[in-house]
C-alpha cells in the first residue's frame, strides 16, 4: 500500500451540505476501492492564483490516503466528471505528516502580532 496526499478544490458557491456530500462521496469511493482515509482536512475558502472557470476563490479539501494506484485512478476518474470541482491534485508520498495542519488558524499568532 502506498501513501497519497490528495487535494480537491470545489467551487466557491458550493453550500456546506454539498461540501459534506462531496467529502463523503470521495471518502466512500476510496473505501470501496480498497483504500483507507487516514485524515481529512477542510482548508476552507482560499484565493486562487489565477482564474479557473471564472472563479477567483475555491474551497479546498485535503485527504491523506493509504491505498493502491487503482484506488487513485478510480478517484480521479470520478472527479473529472464532477461539475462542482475546479481542480484536483494527487501526490504520492513516502510518509504522511499527520501532526502538522498548515492551514489551521492559530489564535496565539494573532495575539502576538497585535501586541
Amino acid at each position: 500500500m502506498n501513501f497519497y496526499e490528495h487535494t480537491i478544490i470545489a467551487r466557491q458557491d458550493t453550500s456546506q451540505s454539498q461540501l459534506k456530500q462531496i467529502e463523503e462521496k470521495y471518502s466512500n469511493l476510496v473505501l470501496k476501492n480498497d483504500g483507507k482515509i487516514i485524515k481529512t482536512e477542510n482548508w476552507g475558502l482560499l484565493n486562487l492564483s489565477y482564474l479557473i472557470k471564472r472563479n477567483k476563490k475555491g474551497i479546498y479539501i485535503h485527504f491523506k490516503i493509504e491505498g493502491k494506484g487503482k484506488t487513485i485512478s478510480e478517484l480521479e476518474k470520478n472527479e473529472k466528471l464532477d461539475k462542482n470541482l475546479l481542480r484536483y491534485l494527487t501526490v504520492k508520498v513516502k510518509k504522511l505528516d499527520l501532526n502538522t495542519n498548515y492551514f489551521e488558524k492559530k489564535n496565539d499568532e494573532y495575539k502576538e502580532k497585535s501586541n
